[in-house]
């Protein structure tokens, strides 16, 4: 009986604390009794038998029956097996059945519709970014710029046959593109292994599986390598919530239900059993593997709503309430409560983010102060209102003035990340520029606000891929996105202000210096409602920026604007510059504050305010 894996690691597993079992559990090529070969663990606790089943043995697992051990784990070690091995497990159920299962552990797998596992050993890569993880910095980018660049790498670009891109080419096109775009930071959607294309990755099989869509485990390492000698940080979505029902999977693994607790109401999927202390185990080992292993800089959590509320998606249908009664998942709130303080433990100097779009309290206080720990959180509050606002025509605007103001209620409540996601932008709800009111112009000047909006209000940045070019049609997953379109000038155009807005944003420190509280914002005018006008400063230290929005294709040119300090004032944005496809209504520079008080400042200044326009100035000297 080989003791490669401890009873007391197994024990552990069994409590939810075995943080690094991917370090024993799955498939390891190892030297045991002086002979090399994989080391075999799996958990299947309801099994009547378990063997390791693959071309080796032409799939037949009679000579590869696995060692049952206390706890519900299975054992085995094969001699002379190699990296590059297909395997599955067989297992025998209580009640007779036997069937095949994908390894949960596995690093790879073989490429779609193929389900096997494959041996895979991640050793052997020579990272280059120690520069980059040494100066990977412990206050969690909450005094620097954040902004992601949210990409779905099987259709930001396609090859002309409409294949996938690999990793080591996306390394190639993508990290160059984001860098020269201006983005800190590349989102991916999950990259774990998936069966179905169209669940965009959200539906998982293979947690610990790299897609092999794109390549292998080691592609994808070069990837985030190449993005970090680049300046590049690489965010991961990842979904602890729910699981995909396909046979290969989690689902029933042993013939019963052991990693799931019922069916997701709303995504045909399971959901995680948080009752079950070894699925904590599986999951915080995962979040420390994709950290540990791929150098990831942050994970985003998604659907955290779903995770925390026992009646979520059940509409008309049954829920059983907790212990006091009431619709929270305690379990899963002390797993996620768990799992960013072990996160934080081991990787101080990473984020994890919370998509979660309820009024759930404390999501990104720490644990301690009786919050979930969380470094961010989604502000879905802000896009909806946003998005509401930016959809309704000129002239009735005004009825809604309120749904850009109410968001600085909350804005400092909680640590927010800003979303112009991928969910906003599919079934049906239009693309970003398909969402604005008015011509072929207006569209695009009334989306150069939106985007100047994003940047200046309080709170970290996302754009999902198409949005810097102006994409018409909805996100589609089975083709690339429209690069063509930057043939057509209005799109080169507002590509290129997407590109001078974030490198202006990268380098004024009063738009992320004091993204948490009051110190960094001011209203100017909020109320403004008539003209559709909304004012305010943004602030850090001695620097000060004045940004106007001027929500209407209205052109006043002459508009006094009141600002806190004496001094010069200098354009530095505006959006609707010609070379951005505006108007070119710009102000001259600079202009210099007189002492005529105005909106409850001591000093203004008289300005040309563009129709459609977003203006930001800045105070570049004092006068006496």
């Amino acid at each position: 009986m080989d003791r490669y894996l401890k009873q007391e690691e197994i024990f552990l597993f069994n409590q939810g604390t075995f943080y690094h079992c991917y370090q024993k559990f799955g498939a390891h090529r190892i030297k045991l009794k002086g002979k090399w070969g994989v080391h075999f663990v799996v958990w299947a606790p309801n099994a009547l038998k378990v063997r390791v089943v693959g071309d080796f043995n032409r799939w037949r697992g009679a000579a590869h029956e696995m060692e049952p051990r206390q706890g519900g784990v299975w054992v085995l070690f094969v001699p002379d097996l190699a990296v590059g091995e297909k395997y599955k497990y067989e297992i025998v159920s209580n009640g007779g059945a036997t069937f095949l299962k994908a390894d949960p552990f596995a690093f790879y797998g073989e490429v779609r519709p193929a389900t096997a596992s494959v041996v895979y050993d991640l050793d052997g890569y020579a990272w280059g970014d120690e520069a980059w993880m040494a100066a990977r910095s412990g206050n969690k980018l909450k005094d620097r710029p954040f902004h992601i660049y949210e990409v779905h790498l099987g259709s930001w670009k396609r090859k002309t046959d409409g294949s996938f891109y690999n990793y080591r080419e996306l390394a190639g096109e993508l990290v160059p593109y984001a860098k020269k775009m201006g983005f800190t930071h590349l989102e991916l959607l999950p990259v774990m292994e998936h069966p179905f294309d169209g669940s965009w990755g959200y539906q998982v099989t293979g947690y610990y599986a790299a897609t092999s869509r794109f390549g292998t485990p080691h592609d994808l390492m070069y990837f985030v390598d190449r993005c970090h000698q680049a300046g590049l940080g690489v965010i991961l979505d990842w979904v602890p919530g729910h699981f995909c029902k396909d046979a290969h999977g989690l689902g029933q693994f042993d013939g019963a239900g052991l990693y799931e607790e019922e069916e997701h109401e709303e995504w045909g999927t399971y959901k995680f059993n948080f009752r079950r202390r070894e699925v904590w185990s599986f999951l915080i080992s995962n979040a420390l593997f994709w950290l540990d292993r791929y150098h990831i800089d942050g994970l985003r959590v998604d659907g955290v709503s779903s995770m925390l509320l026992l009646d979520y998606g059940k509409k008309d249908k049954p829920w059983q309430p907790n212990r006091y009664g009431g619709r929270e998942n305690l379990e899963a709130v002390q797993f996620l409560q768990q799992l960013n303080e072990t996160v934080a433990k081991y990787h101080p100097d990473v984020v994890m983010i919370a998509e979660e779009a309820t009024d759930w309290p404390y999501v990104t206080k720490p644990v301690d102060q009786g919050g979930l720990g969380f470094d961010y959180k989604w502000n879905m509050g802000w896009m909806n209102d946003t998005l509401r606002y930016y959809e309704i025509d000129f002239p009735w605007r005004k009825e809604s003035h309120d749904l850009l103001t109410f968001s600085m209620i909350y804005a400092f409540a909680e640590n927010f990340i800003l979303p112009l996601s991928h969910d906003e932008v599919v079934h049906g709800k239009k693309s970003l520029i398909g969402k604005m009111p008015g011509d072929y112009w207006q569209q695009f000047a009334g989306l150069r606000t939106l985007y100047c909006y994003q940047l200046c209000h309080p709170g970290k940045k996302l754009l999902f891929m198409g949005g810097e070019f102006a994409q018409f049609i909805e996100w589609r997953y089975y083709e690339e996105l429209e690069w063509f379109l930057l043939d057509y000038p209005m799109h080169r155009q507002f590509h290129y202000y997407v590109r001078t807005a974030n490198q202006l944003y990268l380098k004024e420190k009063s738009l992320w210096q004091q993204d948490r509280d009051w110190k960094g914002f001011q209203w100017c005018d909020p109320d403004n409602r008539e003209q559709s006008v909304f004012s305010f400063y943004r602030k850090a230290g001695e620097d000060l920026l004045v940004v106007l929005l001027n929500l209407k294709p209205v052109y006043y040119p002459v508009y006094r604007v009141g600002v806190p300090a004496k001094g010069h004032y200098r354009d530095i944005l505006n959006s609707d510059h010609s070379d951005f496809g505006g108007s070119g209504q710009i102000n001259e520079n600079p202009l210099t504050a007189e002492r005529v008080p105005w909106h409850g400042q001591p000093y203004s200044i008289e300005i040309k305010l563009p129709p459609l326009a977003g203006v930001l100035f800045k105070r570049t000297a004092a006068y006496n």
